[in-house]
């Protein structure tokens, strides 16, 4: 089969396009051929070697060379043992290792909502799970607000809705381009860069804020919630440092990919794919995520 592979850490160049050995479907997992894979920015912070230093906040270390990507939705063509209520040709979304393939192994999936392409699917495994995640770690009831900087991306389009969702008020922080898109997903927007911070204090309290960009805001963010620990990253490695959370430990991944299919059953949840790219074109999906700027999502078309 094809699939992205890197076996030196470094810049977008060093991935890879090749053939290799089909994995197989152990117990309590399943197999999927390929339609799309979702792209992180836990990818390329992977690619790059952000996490094989002992002395980081978030330490997982991985041995070359190594495929890429942990989303991907697919059709279920090997089921392992003891896996029940999924069958060979289902379509399903979920989250595994090297997904950037024809084929991957998932260890959490759920059955794609009816309505749903592919190529939207993939988009939503990791982005949803981390988004529920960061919302319950944040304390933040219904009639409160949440602060998100960098608002306009996968996980912040699904923070806004999840939150719109619960009765949150949240206050979204993005490019000029993107103030219209954060409106309409219920946010009150305003832009980042000089001033920005004084230009939330005008749009009202903030009770706890989440910085998903790692743009170098923690002390700000902090200053607006009134307490550093009202501070959720899951950019800034550096974080604790400031007496902010960071939160890289994954959650429950079946249960979040569960919510999120009856979130998009309900028609609570949409994020739109602003890119996609083929398999070979994984180094210009990587350089253009890390870039930011994103709407939304990008993903691989296999």
């Amino acid at each position: 089969m094809k699939k992205v592979s890197f076996a030196e850490f470094g810049g977008p160049d060093v991935l890879q396009l090749i053939d290799a050995e089909e994995p197989h479907a152990g117990p309590g997992h399943i197999r999927v051929a390929v339609r799309a894979a979702g792209v992180n920015p836990v990818d390329w912070r992977i690619r790059e070697g952000q996490f094989q230093e002992e002395s980081r906040t978030v330490h997982r270390p991985i041995t070359l060379p190594a495929g890429i990507g942990q989303d991907a939705s697919g059709v279920v063509d090997e089921v392992g043992e003891g896996v029940e209520g999924v069958e060979v040709g289902d379509r399903v979304f979920g989250r595994g290792s090297s997904t950037y393939a024809e084929f991957a192994v998932l260890a959490a999936w759920a059955r794609m909502p009816e309505g749903l392409t592919f190529e939207e699917a993939a988009g939503y495994p990791s982005v949803v799970e981390t988004a529920l995640r960061i919302v319950r770690e944040s304390g933040v009831q219904a009639g409160q607000t949440l602060l998100v900087s960098g608002a306009s991306g996968g996980v912040g389009s699904a923070v806004l809705q999840i939150a719109r969702d619960r009765g949150i008020t949240v206050i979204g922080t993005a490019g000029a381009a993107n103030q219209d898109y954060l409106r309409s997903l219920g946010a009150l927007a305003t832009t980042y860069g000089e001033g920005w911070a004084e230009r939330v204090r005008r749009l009202g309290r903030v009770d706890a804020a989440l910085d998903l960009a790692g743009s170098g805001v923690i002390r700000e963010l902090a200053e607006l919630t009134g307490d550093a620990r009202k501070v959720i990253s899951i950019a800034d490695l550096e974080a604790p440092e400031l007496g902010a959370r960071y939160s890289g430990v994954t959650g429950n991944v079946p249960d979040a990919l569960a919510e999120a299919a009856d979130l998009i059953s309900r028609g609570k949840l949409r994020i739109p794919v602003e890119k996609s790219y083929t398999l070979a074109e994984a180094a210009a999906a990587h350089a253009d995520s890390q870039a930011g700027h994103t709407r939304g999502r990008r993903v691989i078309l296999v």
